[in-house]
């Protein structure tokens, strides 16, 4: 009975590991659980669900108007008039009354087309807008997913440098024991063994911080920890030619900004209308409740004309802020193309060169192993120092540092160039 309730409290504690733990996670995985759940996309897809009811709102012109009041008046006296040196009531003291009024704009001069193409020119703008921050919350977690298995290995290089330190120590402590090393040489291990503690300590919370900046981009739970699969790489996808025109074409950031240059040109159109005429109908059912007149109900039918003559400016001034908005539309457009021309060339550059970096890397691993035998031979036949040893120990734990950082620093120049091109 006791084995069975120790069997029980083992499985309870496995299935509490695994939730809390998930299983391994591939970069897809994490990219799809950003997409669902990252809370700044969240936040940012109502916009383009408002600027849909702001096409249904710039749409409604198309439709008349129509218009229904009520209401019931008190009067301290009724209206009257004299005729005649006789005062004749004209209405009741108190009196209901109500209409209903339809009313239809029939011609505008291209108000109405030009607020609904700048309504939906923003709405794409806002939809592209939500696209280019979708891309960038995708590249950030593919700069912590390789920021997270860059640094696992750099926490397995920092403790092979510890073993490789207390290896050197133990050598060290049993020559001295011996008596043909000073305790110096002891010392010098024991500081060296603390610096690479206090690297390993350090590098351990480099990786719990990018594990709590990738739970926030995906939505996690910030204590979620998986194992991540190192079976993605971006490099051999980027690698194709670069085709600068057709990439900013397909830039969120650049449609955006070109829907934004559309629906400032609308709105440009817009503003020039309220110089002109606007030509109505309207059609009209009121009641006015009134025992003095035999019509209490008035049917009406208008057709007409109305123009504003002046509004202290504020016409001409909507029309210059219109104009100064669709130059300044223009010119955020341009900067952006010759950014996306930058970040090409900038991650291409990086991608090259990290490739490079690794080349070297490999090598430099092999001579610093290397190194580090000889010195090591040379300091157990006494020809050698501590110092030459704990140098060439930390020289290894430096060049595999540097492969490292090169191989996923590749990953990550991939993964922006493929964003510069507009393929993420």
């Amino acid at each position: 009975m006791k084995f069975r309730r120790v069997s029980l409290a083992i499985i309870a504690w496995l299935l509490l590991a695994t939730h809390s733990w998930g299983a391994g996670l591939t970069l897809s995985d994490c990219l799809q659980k950003a997409r669902d759940n990252n809370p700044g996309l969240r936040a940012a897809a109502w916009d383009s669900r408002m600027a849909e009811q702001n096409i249904r709102q710039a749409s409604s012109a198309w439709y008349p108007r129509l218009d229904a009041q009520a209401g019931y008046t008190l009067q301290q006296a009724p209206q009257a008039v004299d005729i005649q040196g006789r005062t004749v009531e004209m209405q009741d003291a108190d009196f209901a009354y109500g209409g209903v009024a339809a009313s239809y704009t029939i011609y505008d001069f291209g108000r109405r087309e030009a607020r609904i193409r700048q309504a939906r020119a923003q709405a794409n703008a806002t939809f592209n807008t939500f696209e280019a921050q979708r891309t960038d919350v995708s590249l950030q977690v593919i700069e912590a997913y390789f920021g997270i298995l860059e640094t696992g290995k750099l926490v397995i290089a920092a403790q092979e440098e510890i073993a490789q330190v207390e290896q050197h120590r133990r050598v060290a402590q049993a020559l001295f024991e011996e008596g043909v090393v000073t305790r110096n040489d002891i010392l010098q291990a024991d500081v060296r063994l603390a610096a690479a503690r206090q690297n390993l300590l350090a590098t351990n919370n480099r990786l719990d911080n990018i594990w709590l900046q990738l739970n926030y981009l995906t939505g996690s739970d910030p204590s979620f920890r998986s194992g991540l699969i190192d079976e993605t790489s971006l490099s051999d996808t980027a690698r194709t030619p670069v085709d600068e025109n057709s990439a900013i074409t397909r830039r969120p950031e650049i449609l955006a900004l070109r829907q934004g240059v559309e629906a400032s040109q609308a709105g440009l159109q817009e503003s020039k209308t309220a110089f002109f005429p606007e030509l109505f109908t309207r059609l009209a059912l009121d009641y006015v409740e009134n025992s003095k007149y035999r019509e209490q109900t008035i049917m009406s039918a208008t057709i007409g004309l109305k123009i504003n003559l002046f509004d202290g400016f504020a016409t001409s001034a909507a029309r210059d802020k219109a104009l100064h908005n669709r130059s300044r539309s223009q010119d955020l457009l341009r900067e952006a193309e010759s950014q996306v021309r930058l970040e090409i060339a900038t991650a291409g550059n990086d991608l090259r060169v990290a490739g490079e970096r690794i080349n070297v890397a490999e090598t430099a691993i092999l001579q610093s192993q290397e190194n580090l035998r000889i010195n090591r031979e040379r300091y157990q036949e006494r020809v050698g120092t501590a110092t030459e040893v704990l140098d060439a120990q930390t020289l290894l734990t430096q060049t595999r540092t540097d492969y490292y950082r090169a191989l996923f620093d590749r990953q990550v120049a991939a993964a922006r160039l493929k964003r510069a091109r507009g393929e993420l």
